[in-house]
């Protein structure tokens, strides 16, 4: 079923629903390097798709597990954001409905695993000096609004 799931994400026939991942550590964030389309090559947070039967939630633990080996405990729902690409010819290409999800660290150590070339832990400020969607940093910035450091 995975793999049929991730060809029908080029030129889908309708949006495909998805999580993304703002990772918490002590007041940094974690994130990863694009290996793939859309934005391949840009640092971005985790994520990926829901898979049937799975919540929201549960993907986002899978996916972090999968792509970086870090294992984590989502405790809030940031936001929804629609992600759509086009093509030159002007057809849609890539159409994401993200839930963003805010979530602590609990343990493991950060590595490209999965679809990423790299993985690193930052603070959100030096998101300013990287290459990402303008869209991240907004999503970032209500996960900070949210994010309480535990003692």
């Amino acid at each position: 079923m995975r793999s049929s799931i991730k060809e029908s994400r080029r030129y889908p026939s309708r949006p495909f629903a998805t999580v993304g991942v703002v990772v918490w550590w002590g007041d940094e964030i974690l994130i990863i390097k694009r290996a793939r389309p859309p934005r391949q090559g840009e640092w971005g947070l985790i994520g990926g798709a829901v898979e049937l039967g799975e919540t929201h939630f549960d993907a986002a633990i899978r996916e972090v597990r999968e792509e970086t080996g870090v294992m984590i405990e989502p405790f809030d729902v940031i936001t929804c954001i629609d992600s759509v690409t086009h093509d030159a010819a002007g057809m849609v290409e890539f159409h994401y409905s993200i839930v963003e999800v805010n979530a602590r660290y609990v343990n493991g150590e950060a590595q490209a695993l999965d679809d990423i070339t790299e993985a690193r832990w930052i603070k959100p400020a030096e998101l300013e000096s990287l290459q990402v969607w303008d869209e991240m940093r907004r999503v970032v910035g209500l996960a900070q609004a949210q994010y309480k450091p535990q003692e």
